[in-house]
C-alpha cells in the first residue's frame, strides 16, 4: 500500500514538474516574444513625432461645411496624436463677435475640449489675417503686433507651443529686414512670459527667402523666437504679387531654405502636393528632406500640410503621413 501511493505521488509529483517545465518555457518563449516585438517597435519607430495641420482639410471646411471643431476627432481617427490649429478657418464665427474676449474664450475651450476628447495634443495655431508684422510703418506695425496678442494668450490656454506667424510687408529687402526684427522682437518679448514661441514659417516673398529669414532670427535672438521650416513654401515671387495663384517667377532652392532654416527651428511642415504611383511627392524628394531634417537634430512633431487638389484631402492626408514614415524607415 505504501510502495503503492509513493508511485502515485512521484508520478503526481512529476506530472507537476513537467507541467512547471511546459509552463516556464512558455513563459519563457512569450518573454522572449515580447522583447522581440518591442526591440522591433523601436527600430522601426521614426525619430519624430506626427501632428497634422489644419489646412490639410480647409476645403472640407469652407466648401463642404464640415465643422472645424471636428478637427481633433478626424485627426485622430488618422492616426496623428499633434494639433496644429488654422485661425483662419474659424475666421467666420471669429469675426462676427470681433474677436471678443468671450467669443476667444469660447474658441479655446471648445478646442481645448476636443483635444482632450481624444487623446491629442494642441501644439500650433496658425495665425494669418492679423496685420502685417515686417511693414515698414512703424504704426501699422505696433498695430499688427498687438493684434497677435489675443492669439499667444489663446496658445497659452490651450497649452500650445508656439503661433506660427507671417513676415509680410516691405519688399524691399533692408527694410524688410529690419521692419521683421522689429516686430518679431516686440511680439516675441510679449509671448516669452506666458510661455509661448513666435515661429515664422517660409510663406512666399521674402520670407521664403531663407538665409534671410535665418539671419532675422539671430537678429532678434530670443530663445521664444524661430523657424517653422515648410518643405513647399519657397516661392519668392510671383508673376502677379496681388494674386497667390499666379506663376512663381522666383523660387530658392527648397533643400538648401530648409537646411538654413532648420537650426532655428521649433516645428516642421512636411508640405505635399501631388503623388506618383509609388507614392512619392512629384516635386519634393523626402528622403532627402527627412535627411536635412534628421541631421539638424530635430525629433519633434512634424506637421503633414497636404495642399494638394487631384485626390481628396483625406487620401491625401494619408498618402503625406505614409510617404513620411516610409521615408524615415529607408533613411534608418
Amino acid at each position: 500500500m505504501k510502495r503503492r501511493n509513493f508511485i502515485r505521488n512521484s508520478s503526481q509529483f512529476g506530472l507537476a514538474i513537467s507541467l512547471l517545465g511546459i509552463y516556464g518555457c512558455k513563459e519563457t518563449k512569450k518573454k522572449e516574444e515580447g522583447e522581440a516585438e518591442q526591440v522591433q517597435a523601436e527600430v522601426a519607430a521614426p525619430f519624430f513625432k506626427l501632428s497634422l495641420a489644419q489646412w490639410s482639410i480647409h476645403r472640407m471646411i469652407m466648401d463642404e461645411g464640415v465643422d472645424p471643431y471636428s478637427f481633433a476627432e478626424k485627426a485622430k481617427a488618422w492616426g496623428f496624436s499633434g494639433l496644429e490649429y488654422v485661425s483662419y478657418l474659424y475666421h467666420t464665427e471669429l469675426d462676427a463677435a470681433g474677436y471678443s474676449q468671450e467669443a476667444m474664450d469660447a474658441f479655446v475651450a471648445k478646442c481645448n475640449e476636443e483635444s482632450k476628447k481624444h487623446g491629442l495634443e494642441n501644439l500650433i495655431i496658425m495665425i494669418d489675417r492679423q496685420g502685417d508684422l515686417a511693414t515698414a510703418d512703424a504704426v501699422e506695425r505696433k498695430k499688427a503686433v498687438e493684434n497677435h496678442y489675443k492669439w499667444v494668450d489663446a496658445a497659452a490656454a490651450m497649452g500650445c507651443h508656439s503661433i506660427r506667424v507671417n513676415l509680410a510687408g516691405s519688399t524691399v529687402p533692408e527694410e524688410w529686414m529690419a521692419s521683421s526684427v522689429d516686430g518679431l522682437s516686440q511680439l516675441a518679448t510679449y509671448a516669452k512670459d506666458k510661455n509661448i514661441n513666435i515661429i515664422v514659417e517660409n510663406h512666399g516673398g521674402l520670407s521664403s527667402n531663407a538665409a534671410m529669414l535665418a539671419e532675422v532670427m539671430t537678429e532678434v535672438g530670443m530663445d521664444n523666437c524661430g523657424t517653422l521650416p515648410d518643405f513647399g513654401n519657397f516661392c519668392i515671387r510671383k508673376e502677379d504679387p496681388t494674386d497667390w495663384r499666379s506663376a512663381c517667377v522666383e523660387t530658392y532652392d527648397i533643400y538648401k531654405g530648409v537646411e538654413e532654416l532648420m537650426p532655428h527651428a521649433k516645428a516642421v511642415s512636411a508640405k505635399s502636393h501631388d503623388f506618383d504611383a509609388n507614392g512619392d511627392e512629384t516635386e519634393i524628394d523626402y528622403v532627402k528632406m527627412l535627411q536635412i531634417v534628421k541631421d539638424a537634430g530635430y525629433s519633434g512633431y512634424i506637421g503633414v500640410e497636404y495642399e494638394g487638389g487631384k485626390i481628396g484631402e483625406e487620401e491625401g492626408i494619408l498618402a503625406t503621413k505614409d510617404l513620411l514614415l516610409k521615408a524615415a524607415k529607408e533613411i534608418g
